[in-house]
Order: structure tokens, then sequence, then C-alpha cells
């Protein structure tokens, strides 16, 4: 399986499942396809990743059947810029899969639709597969203040690490009640204790008032009766509320991309979802199959007593163009065109 958030991804809108699904393909190509269109949604769709799983062929094999799988509409890789409100902005790259057989057309007018689409949901921020953006006076600023910084640095003495806060929180149970001095010791051995407490939501002076609220006239053992509090008043996990105001991911921009190198709209031209040079090293293995539209009538050829060419009569072929229809993909099992 891809990481969350990527890999195989159903375009939709799909007929049942037919024996000619893949009919137009040569059968180490169909094999694959009806190999992939069982794969679970979120498999991973590389060759190698295919390859892997697959018992029969290696990963040229499958390189070469998915290009001529992607050219013959089934399969696409979309580059998604998503726009976040925090200002944070980043490319991903998705993987569509169709087991009905779609146009170039209707290919690019499924990227058109994505632009705009809210992706929320869908939004995995830790999983960028492609470079991320930032603005570039953004960038400039930063690694302006980093070298500012480095430099500071540089030019300073060394300083004394700075306690934590959770250190500092057990500091102050002394400084806020005098029965309660916790020494050095103390304080560094009790603070996983208090960070614990902090990481659960605690304020540092929630702390405090836990370590000398209700204190005894004498305590004997300070750093005692602090582990003692600390580890029986130890506050519930808070739950994470997802803040989702702010965090609104939107697809800002579109492009098709290359199925087999990765290559984008922005560097070559894409055809059939693929550019020209993988199109080219596909097309070695043979003629490589498009979409395209079956004629609804055809002409029989002359009459062998002669006569007029073109004056035959035109004869019913109905049967036949259904047949070929079902064969190219192009009806569904129901008699619905597509």
């Amino acid at each position: 399986m891809a990481n969350t958030g990527y890999g195989k991804r159903p375009a939709g809108d799909e007929d049942p499942y037919a024996d000619p699904d893949f009919a137009h393909l040569i059968p180490r190509d169909a094999e694959i396809a009806v190999f992939i269109d069982h794969l679970e949604e979120g498999h991973a769709m590389g060759y190698k990743a295919i390859a892997a799983a697959h018992p029969r062929y290696g990963q040229q094999a499958v390189r070469v059947s998915l290009g001529r799988i992607t050219a013959a509409g089934h399969l696409r890789w979309i580059r998604e810029h998503i726009t976040v409100e925090d200002n944070s902005m980043r490319w991903v790259t998705r993987t569509y899969w169709s087991r009905t057989r779609r146009s170039a057309e209707w290919w690019e007018n499924f990227a058109r639709e994505r632009h705009g689409k809210d992706v929320t949901e869908h939004y995995f921020p830790g999983l960028t597969r492609v470079e991320e953006e930032a603005d570039a006076e953004v960038v400039a600023e930063a690694e302006q203040v980093a070298a500012e910084a480095a430099a500071d640095i540089e030019r300073e003495e060394p300083v004394a690490e700075q306690p934590s806060a959770a250190y500092q929180a057990l500091a102050e149970a002394g400084a806020v009640d005098g029965r309660m001095p916790l020494s050095d010791g103390d304080c560094r051995s009790l603070e996983p204790l208090a960070a614990q407490w902090l990481a659960h939501g605690a304020s540092p002076q929630d702390i405090t008032k836990a370590l000398t609220d209700g204190l005894p006239p004498a305590v004997d053992n300070p750093g005692g009766l602090a582990r003692n509090r600390l580890e029986r008043k130890m506050p519930p996990k808070k739950a994470k509320i997802r803040q989702k105001a702010g965090r609104r991911a939107q697809v800002t921009r579109v492009l098709m991309v290359c199925g087999l190198c990765d290559a984008d709209e922005r560097t070559t031209e894409i055809t059939h979802g693929l550019c020209r040079e993988c199109m080219a090293e596909i097309e070695t293995e043979g003629p490589v199959v498009f979409y395209g539209a079956v004629p609804d009538t055809f002409l029989p050829g002359p009459r062998e007593s002669g006569g007029l060419e073109g004056a035959d009569e035109v004869v019913d072929v109905t049967e036949r163009v259904d047949a070929l229809r079902r064969a190219a993909g192009l009806t569904s099992p129901k008699g619905r065109n597509r």
C-alpha cells in the first residue's frame, strides 16, 4: 500500500465489471490492467510496486504495460497544487484509475474539474512527494534572519542552557510555599513527570498549585511528597481537537503528468497521459491503442457481379456494431452508450 493519501484512486462513474473491459489491449497489457483493477484503493501504483506484487511480470514489462494502459485511457497521473489557509503550499501527485475506458478529452476535463476542489479531508501535510513551495520574499527574509542569527551566535559568548518549563514549575514551588523547597536534584528527578503534566495540557501554574495546595504543617521530605502528588494527581490527556479553521486545503492548480517519467506540463507536452519520449518507448513494442469511436453503420464492399461503386444497398449491421462496441468498451451491459 502507498502512504496515506496516495496510491490508486478511482476516477468515479464507472460501468459494472464486464468481460470486454480490457479486450482492446494486447494480452499482457490486459492481464496487468485486470490485476490493477482488482488492487485495493490506495495501493502503490509505481511499476516497481506492481511488479513486486504481480506473479508473472517484472519491472520493465510492467512499466511498458502501464504506459500502454495509460495511453489507452484507463490511467492518469495528475499533479495538484495544494494551498492551505495557513499560507503553506505544496505539490501532490495523485494517481487516478478508471476501469471504464476514457478519452483524452474526458481526462482533460476531469483534471480541470479538480481545480478549486476543497480537499481538506484528504489533505496530509506530512506526505508531500514533490517540492514544497513558499513565497520568494518569505524565503529570502528567512534566509537573511538565519544568516544574521548565525553571525550573532559566532560573536556572542556561549550561554548556559535554559531550564525547561517543567523544571521551572518545580523550582517555583519552593518560592510559593517555603515548606516545598525542591533541590536541583529533586527538580531534575521529577522533571519527566512535570513534563508529562504539560504534555497532557496542564500549565506550569497547575503543577505549582498541585505541589503547594493543602500542605501539612511540616513537610519532612519535599521531594517524596512532590513525586507522590505528581503521580497521583496526573491530569488526563486532553484529546486533540482538529481545528479546521485556518487549515482548509484547496487545489489551486492542476497539471497532467507523464505516467512513466514523472515530467509534467511545465516542461514537456503530455499527450494521452505520456510525454513524447515515453510514448516513443512504448511504441517500440507495437502500435499503441488509443481511445477511438466505432462508426454506427458500415457499407459492404462492391458486389462480385460489378455495378457502380457505392451503389450497393445499405445493410443492417446492428448486431455487428453492438459486438464491436462491447469489445471496444463503448457500450455498457445495459446497452447505454457512453
